[in-house]
């Protein structure tokens, strides 16, 4: 019989078909089992509108049968089947999809078709050099069949087939030196495809297995049996209620699904109807893996399409700042044979996005009202990812993000959001310190001041912690303000004029040492709001001394420098000291007390051997 040909400038059509949208051969069994699948919804969904058509649901079912001798793969379905025409319009023209067509012509709930675009059946000769298609509507006497070996053409003819419905027959490669086709002939391959892929189809999706059994009365000597094994689980767990499903169910799910040897920390389950409609379960681990915060790590949800797997890490569906979130998002409204590129681009894919990051968010916030000591285990693990949410979005998650933050207390050393801090009388700024550790800030002059005074102080650790303040700006009218900058004024009116005065009387020796450290700080204060040490650094400007350490630790990075500012206590004994200095004395005594600053902040010093010799000379006199 003469061949015809493709429609569609099909040759080059199927070349850019084959190579561009799929390059993962796998995809070609997953493409045949959900048109398939779409055949047997077909099927069902005519039996209840025809009389004549006797077909109950429990008797559908998908099977695969593997010839190695013959190299050939076998998918079979009792659905609804294709005459000479369908055949002819579904397989003879790229692009034409009679899934899509019944889809658009079917407006039915319980209907649900997959396939929608027609090019995913062509994968097939990816894996195959022959594709043979047999089918049979269900009440027809006739049966045809259409046979293709690629770009050439295909063939059309009248054949003998006893039931109805359609077996695609796949006719294998030849092994390639970087692609080994026969493994597609092996039943663990199939299995794994199966699960990968197809494991939720509601149909049966049923294979010819071997099995050695021993023989009927002996206890040594074994046979091979072949049987028609179900490959697929059919159930998504997350399309079920969570009402319906243990915690056990849930755990054993996760952690097989997503590799972990620890259960989920969190369960979100979500099922929303309306404009886009899709089921999700999501996953918060018990710990953050150690890769979360590098370039290797993959984040993303794997998304379904009515139970096929179309993508493993869908990156567009998590922000950065859930990255850490695993799970699943099941689309019906989704074509399965969608590339990357035109998922990115996706208005479905970006609501459900947002759907995602609303939901996740408003889980999180019910546990922090209502499981205190849960939600800060998981702070523990994931805080720093919220963030980076603040920071990288240059404070456009602020609104959405900033009430999930929590700092630690100077008043109750205990962790507390933005909202819970507590202000003074008249207070209009939120006061925080950026330090190593809780024990170290402690330990500042600043800190011991501020306490005194009956301040709620912020602790803030993480080296991102100054950079996402600087980002929020405010909170609830209040703006933030670091404690160890030399803008604080937290002095009485009483303490201002007293202050003035002081550095009136002190102009001299404030000039003396301003002069001496003039290379390293901007300017040499008095301050009354130290308690016992004699001195500490302010920053003025954007940069403060906490930035300037973070920033001059990255690779690649201009090295910046903080301005500060040298802030003397006016009530400790040093003053007396320095005040019957001579000038050349007293440049010493003011880079040691430079220097002394910086130690106590956490800096490095610039010139360690120079200070240990002016210290030791100070201490022979």
């Amino acid at each position: 019989m003469k061949k015809k040909q493709f429609k569609a400038e099909s040759k080059k059509l199927l070349d850019l078909m084959i190579h561009s949208i799929y390059t993962n051969k796998e995809i070609s069994i997953r493409e045949l089992i959900s048109n398939a699948s779409d055949a047997l919804d077909k099927a069902y969904f005519n039996s209840l509108t025809k009389k004549e058509m006797k077909i109950k649901k429990e008797d559908l079912k998908i099977q695969i049968f593997l010839d190695k001798d013959k190299k050939t793969i076998t998918i079979k379905d009792n659905g609804c089947g294709m005459n000479k025409e369908e055949l002819e319009n579904n397989l003879g023209t790229i692009a034409e999809s009679g899934s899509s067509l019944f889809k658009s012509q079917n407006q039915d709930e319980n209907i649900s078709i997959i396939g929608q675009f027609g090019v995913g059946f062509y994968s097939a000769f990816m894996i195959a050099n022959k594709v043979t298609v047999k089918s049979k509507p269900y009440g027809s006497k006739e049966a045809y069949l259409w046979e293709s070996e690629g770009n050439d053409g295909y063939i059309i003819e009248e054949c003998k087939k006893k039931d109805y419905g359609t077996e695609i027959i796949l006719t294998m490669k030849e092994d390639e030196e970087d692609e080994v086709y026969s493994d597609y002939l092996e039943e663990y391959k199939i299995r794994s495809i199966i699960k990968k892929y197809s494991n939720y189809i509601k149909y049966p999706i049923e294979m010819e297995v071997t099995k050695k059994e021993l023989k009927e009365g002996s206890k040594e000597e074994y046979e091979e049996k072949t049987e028609m094994e179900t490959l697929n689980s059919m159930i998504p767990i997350w399309k079920k209620k969570k009402s319906e499903v243990t915690d056990e169910e849930y755990d054993n799910f996760y952690t097989s699904t997503f590799y972990d040897y620890e259960k989920p920390f969190q369960v979100i389950d979500s099922h929303v109807e309306g404009l886009t409609e899709y089921d999700a379960l999501l996953f918060i681990p018990s710990h953050s893996p150690f890769d979360l915060y590098t370039k290797d790590y993959k984040k993303g949800l794997q998304l379904y399409s009515n139970g096929v797997l179309i993508q493993e890490h869908c990156e567009e569906l998590l922000p950065d700042h859930y990255s850490f979130v695993k799970g699943i998002v099941d689309s019906k409204d989704l074509p399965l044979n969608i590339s990357r590129e035109t998922l990115q681009q996706n208005k479905i894919i970006e609501r459900i996005a947002s759907n995602v990051e609303k939901k996740i968010t408003s889980e999180l916030k019910k546990l922090l009202e209502n499981d205190r000591e849960k939600y800060e285990t998981f702070y523990r693990n994931f805080g720093l990812a919220l963030k980076l949410g603040i920071y990288q979005s240059y404070g456009m998650k602020k609104d959405a993000l900033q009430d999930l933050l929590l700092f630690t207390s100077s008043k109750t050393m205990k962790f507390k959001t933005l909202n819970e801090y507590e202000y003074l009388d008249k207070q209009d700024k939120i006061y925080y310190v950026v330090g190593e550790t809780n024990d170290k800030i402690n330990l500042m002059p600043q800190v011991e001041a501020m306490k005194e005074k009956g301040y709620d102080i912020l602790y803030l650790t993480d080296d991102i912690d100054e950079f996402v303040m600087n980002m929020m700006h405010e909170y609830n009218g209040k703006h933030f303000e670091n404690i160890l900058s030399s803008k604080l004024d937290i002095e009485t009116e009483e303490e201002k004029k007293e202050l003035e005065k002081i550095n009136e009387e002190k102009k001299n020796l404030i000039s003396t040492m301003k002069e001496t450290l003039k290379n390293v700080v901007k300017d040499v204060k008095f301050t009354t709001s130290l308690s016992n040490h004699p001195v500490c650094l302010a920053s003025e400007g954007q940069i403060s001394a906490g930035m300037e350490k973070v920033l001059n630790t990255l690779p690649n990075g201009e090295k910046v420098k903080a301005e500060e500012v040298l802030m003397i206590n006016a009530k400790h004994p040093i003053v007396k000291k320095l005040e019957g200095l001579k000038k050349e004395e007293l440049e010493k005594y003011a880079k040691v007390l430079y220097n002394q600053a910086r130690l106590i902040e956490g800096l490095s010093l610039d010139n360690p051997s120079e200070i240990t010799d002016i210290i030791c000379e100070l201490l022979a006199k």
